[in-house]
């Protein structure tokens, strides 16, 4: 009896996927063939799930136009459609799947190092997105670690891509934890200024205390006058 359960639970796991691979087949079809299965965009075959799920569940596709830059949208489709959409992307061809992080188990000072070296020089230090030729990197406060992960093993539009030589899965994992922790950092005994680092704001104070200092000095030269 337990060997006749078991294959009919295969059974239905199989019947699950096929039926799941016919309608993400129709989807891709509605959504994605125009230009993917074109000239117009690239092949997806041997991508994986890891990049249609990515570019599917931060609304980066489908784009409403070729040629621009993509950016986190409002997600159209249901997760049942997601599912079937990830699911025969990956049929499509072997690639990798969809990553799970456990950023938990990361180091907070090691991932703001790493974040430092490979990340910050267009997103900054604090994940709020920057500005580089030709694209517009986004800040990372609505990224998912799966999202980040998949990011970082994707490079989506100018990004570089970080094969797991360059980044452990461990360093990863530090690196999710970091930019989890730049949502709400520590600022005990400064002022926060957006996040944008001890360094500008104490620019910042100076040039106020600049025009107080100004302001100081003019009242007190026109009551000498008077």
């Amino acid at each position: 009896m337990p060997r006749r359960l078991t294959g009919i639970a295969a059974l239905a796991a199989l019947v699950l996927v096929a039926t799941g691979a016919t309608s993400g087949k129709h989807l891709f079809g509605q959504e994605c063939a125009q230009c993917h299965d074109t000239s117009k965009a690239p092949s997806l075959r041997g991508v994986g799930a890891l990049a249609a799920d990515f570019y599917v569940r931060t609304g980066y596709m489908p784009l409403a136009h070729l040629g621009v830059q993509p950016h986190r949208s409002r997600v159209t489709f249901s997760e049942a459609q997601i599912r079937a959409l990830v699911a025969y992307v990956a049929s499509l061809g072997k690639g990798p799947a969809v990553p799970k992080p456990q950023p938990a188990r990361g180091n907070l000072s090691a991932g703001m190092q790493l974040f430092t070296d490979h990340c910050a020089g267009c997103h900054q230090v604090l994940a709020e997105g920057g500005l580089v030729t030709g694209a517009v990197p986004p800040a990372l406060g609505d990224a998912t670690p799966v999202q980040i992960a998949e990011a970082v093993r994707i490079g989506p539009y100018v990004m570089p891509r970080f094969t797991k030589h360059a980044i452990s899965d461990r360093q990863l994992d530090s690196i999710i934890r970091y930019v989890e922790y730049t949502r709400h950092p520590d600022d005990s005994g400064g002022w926060s200024i957006g996040h944008i680092g001890p360094v500008p704001e104490g620019l910042v104070t100076w040039f106020i205390a600049i025009v107080v200092l100004l302001g100081v000095c003019f009242a007190a030269g026109k009551r000498l006058r008077a």
